[in-house]
């Protein structure tokens, strides 16, 4: 598809953040263009003004669109025709400046695409989510693993009752990069993420943790009730968690884990989950994306691969395939799908048309805002010894 069916051509993306050393930013770009339903055109690459103007060249930006600061970006985008302006703005900061870019953002008017965690407290979070419900912008949290075909084939099979009551939830999202205090020896990455002041009050929880709670509740849809965890830091005078465990206790009386670990040897990037219901379970890894098993007592166990052309594939799965079977897809492809999701709401509402906010196939402004309470309470159960705590939001989606 080379343009976006309801206008007639491709959207303006601007970009925050995603500079020189920059991991996420080519991620989110590389994402957005994928299926040539956007173009980026604009971008505040860095918060020091040169090496944000000295970053464009990587991006083939318009010298003349590389601007210094967000605000600039803001102001000038704003002042630009309608038929040259930005559509939409992706935040790919570290956690401390996504509150302040994507308020400015939605005040400026202008579509959104945020890193989660959404921002660095549950207060900034909440004061955002009623900013976005009284715009007429779209906002979407990158939960990017919500993209791949597999867990959006498992989400439909759950929520049409193909494995029963759900009553285990287990995810797990393992590492081993901050084994050592990678933070001192001048790692871009590892030094933000290891900072309170801009990662926040968790480390290794609000990093991967927040994705493994989402999975969790993107495919089974299960709502939370309440939650005991207890995180760890075992590398020594790190700030920040660097292990966690939670059980989490959900409305419908299953029970959840939440497992994330940046310091165990060998793990790369190692996010796993399993879900039980009373007529079957089910396990995908996403190390390898492309296959899914599913089991039923008495019987053989099934692997389904991505297969976009099979008679096993639902809806929700083929949609989320580009390639014919046997040909990988995996983290880009993934990424764009939470994308080209939210690029649809953007194109219908460009045509004035309702747009829903809460209940997307993309992660929206209400899941960062579950995300960031779930840190929260990890940290607070945490603090009091892995006392049990309310965990359900009252903008938690159903």
């Amino acid at each position: 598809m080379a343009t976006n069916d309801a206008l007639g051509r491709k959207l303006r993306m601007g970009i925050v953040g995603g500079g020189q050393g920059s991991f996420i930013g080519r991620v989110h770009v590389t994402a957005a263009v994928l299926d040539n339903r956007a173009a980026l055109v604009a971008g505040a690459l860095s918060s020091d003004p040169a090496r944000a103007k000295a970053s464009a060249a990587d991006y083939d930006i318009d010298p003349a669109r590389a601007y210094g600061s967000y605000q600039e970006m803001l102001d000038r985008e704003r002042a630009l025709p309608a038929d040259r302006r930005i559509d939409f703005v992706t935040v790919a900061t570290p956690n401390h400046m996504h509150f302040p870019v994507a308020k400015a953002i939605v005040e400026a008017g202008f579509h959104v695409v945020c890193d989660k965690p959404l921002t660095l407290t549950l207060a900034e979070a909440e004061e955002l989510a009623k900013i976005v419900a009284g715009s007429k912008s779209v906002f979407v949290v990158t939960h990017n693993y919500t993209g791949y075909p597999l867990v959006r084939q498992a989400r439909e099979m759950i929520l049409a009752g193909e494995l029963g009551e759900i009553q285990a939830i287990r995810v797990e999202y393992i590492q081993g990069w901050l084994r050592t205090r990678l933070e001192t020896e001048g790692q871009k990455q590892a030094a933000w993420r290891t900072d309170p002041t801009k990662s926040g009050a968790a480390g290794c929880f609000g990093d991967i943790g927040t994705h493994a709670y989402n999975l969790g509740r993107y495919m089974t849809g299960l709502l939370p009730e309440k939650i005991s965890a207890n995180l760890k830091t075992f590398v020594p005078d790190r700030p920040l968690d660097d292990y966690g465990h939670a059980v989490i206790r959900y409305e419908n009386g299953a029970l959840g884990t939440v497992t994330a670990s940046q310091i165990s040897h060998g793990r790369e990037n190692d996010v796993r989950i399993q879900i039980d219901g009373t007529l079957g379970s089910l396990e995908w890894h996403q190390e390898e994306p492309n296959k899914m098993i599913v089991r039923h007592n008495g019987k053989p166990h099934m692997i389904y691969t991505r297969d976009p052309n099979a008679p096993f594939m639902n809806q929700s799965g083929k949609a989320a395939c580009r390639l014919p079977s046997g040909h990988p897809e995996a983290f880009f492809e993934a990424f764009a799908n939470v994308y080209r999701a939210g690029f649809d709401a953007m194109a219908a509402a460009a045509t004035g048309a309702a747009v829903e906010k809460k209940n997307t196939v993309y992660p929206n402004i209400h899941d960062g805002v579950e995300g960031m309470y779930f840190i929260e309470q990890s940290v607070a159960s945490s603090k009091a010894d892995g006392a049990w705590l309310p965990l359900k939001h009252p903008l938690a989606r159903r």
